[in-house]
């Protein structure tokens, strides 16, 4: 009887749970399920969050990330650093090696050495397998809860302050905080561990001790933004205090460590000028030590956003002036002249950085459009091409590629592009409206082989939407 039993429940899990979730439950959460895992919540997190993909913020942080990585012994993971736009002060890891960063972290440290320690920080929760411990540990919890923590982060992001934290409520009501909340024996040791992890990448100690104090000097845990209930790092007087106990333990040497904020502070003041609000970014610029050509950009990207173009021409002169070769002053330049209408000018300045720098897509997604504005189409079509390699989902990419197409004739290619716009914005009817108006156009095998694409990607994506969906609080 109790066989049977047993084979009736086997039957019921194999119809009630995916594969992945049976492992979960069952404790069999190995190294393939953690990856499987942490690949499905990556795609949804680029689904349902504002992710960074201007290549300067973005491989910055990439580069952080391998640094520590290349200070370790061999790791199971190829490990991913990915930038979401907010203003949370924080950072969390994900199975399967995946990293993600607000960048309200980014503008809230002081020096690159407190952004590392966060990132070493992370680091060591995953190659301390506390994340697989804690599913293994909740035996119940399934992808689905790792869903619900993603929903209700997303609804905070899509709400923010306090109506985004109302929203979390929802989410962790349901028990699904489970997975990114660690035990104090686990923030310990990744707090010991990754203060090793920072040491041994050139790093002075202090920059933990650093980070943890501006932590509590924003009041973080009680951030009306991100309540204290979500958090992954509490108690932060009793951390800062084994913090600071440790430091005697390192070389005078090690202690010494000056800091290099060169690169730290091109990207912080990039965010500022660009997602910060136009008063904090202004007092920024006014109280940080920048260099002038920086400091002269970032105010031009503010004034910019103001509508306050005679200012914003006077400040990219001057940054110009200052740092003629400066490949990110030379972008932001020209992204300017391009909104402006100065389409020659934009060329020119574009031009140069993607002639130095060809992996920059976002300085080639715009010359590709001041390129089609010109009337030349083919060659800005190229430039779409090239920019679509870097990323494959970016909607607005799609759009304006799908419209360069279309206005020149190549009225199937564009539907189907408006359709890849309109799916990975997440507008379903939208995207079966222009593949419609596609098929209707479809003439040859190559058209056929497009739409049936077309059908997987969107079969793929709008699982995924629907799954974020029923999950949401």
């Amino acid at each position: 009887m109790a066989a049977r039993l047993a084979a009736v429940f086997c039957i019921l899990c194999s119809l009630l749970f995916p594969v992945q979730a049976q492992a979960f439950l069952f404790g069999e959460f190995g190294l393939k399920e953690e990856m499987e895992m942490g690949r499905e919540f990556d795609a949804m997190i680029r689904s349902s969050m504002p992710v960074i993909e201007d290549p300067e913020i973005k491989d910055y942080v990439q580069r952080l990330v391998s640094k520590i990585i290349g200070k370790l012994p061999p790791q199971p993971y190829a490990f991913s650093a990915s930038v979401i736009q907010n203003d949370i002060l924080n950072a969390f890891a994900s199975p399967g090696g995946f990293v993600f960063v607000f960048s309200g972290l980014i503008m809230g440290m002081e020096h690159e050495a407190e952004l590392a320690a966060v990132l070493c920080h992370e680091v060591a929760h995953i190659t301390q397998q506390h994340i697989a411990k804690q599913v293994e540990r909740g035996r119940t919890i399934t992808a689905a809860s790792l869903l619900g923590v993603l929903a209700g982060i997303a609804a905070g992001v899509a709400g923010g302050g306090n109506a985004g934290g109302a929203a979390m409520v929802g989410s962790l009501a349901a028990g699904t905080s489970a997975m990114l909340k660690y035990s104090r024996i686990d923030e310990d040791e990744a707090d010991r561990v990754g203060l090793q992890y920072l040491v041994r990448c050139g790093y002075n100690p202090r920059g933990m001790l650093g980070a943890f104090e501006t932590l509590k000097k924003m009041d973080w845990n009680r951030s009306s933004a991100f309540p204290s209930y979500l958090t992954t790092h509490p108690d932060l007087e009793t951390r800062l205090a084994g913090i600071r106990a440790s430091l005697p333990s390192f070389p005078s040497d090690v202690l010494k460590r000056r800091d290099d904020d060169r690169d730290f502070l091109r990207i912080q003041a990039l965010l500022m000028a660009r997602h910060a609000s136009p008063g904090v970014a202004r007092q920024y610029f006014l109280q940080k030590k920048l260099a002038d050509p920086l400091r002269s950009m970032g105010k031009g990207i503010v004034a910019a956003r103001q509508n306050n173009i005679r200012e914003a021409e006077g400040l990219f002169r001057q940054a110009l002036a200052s740092s003629p070769d400066d490949l990110l002053i030379l972008r932001e330049a020209g992204i300017f002249e391009y909104h402006k209408g100065d389409i020659h000018a934009a060329l020119r300045h574009l031009e140069r950085v993607i002639d130095r720098s060809p992996r920059d897509y976002y300085a080639r997604f715009f010359y590709a459009r001041a390129l089609d504005d010109t009337g030349s189409a083919a060659a800005a079509q190229k430039h779409f091409q090239e920019v679509l390699r870097f990323v494959p989902k970016d909607s607005e990419v799609h759009f304006c590629y799908g419209k360069s197409l279309g206005v020149s004739g190549r009225s199937f290619a564009g539907f189907i592009h408006l359709a890849y716009a309109s799916l990975y914005s997440g507008d379903l009817r939208k995207a079966k409206n222009h593949l419609g108006k596609a098929r209707a156009l479809a003439k040859t095998p190559g058209d056929s082989m497009a739409i049936k694409e077309f059908d997987k990607r969107y079969e793929e994506h709008s699982k995924m939407l629907k799954k974020i969906s029923r999950e949401k609080p």
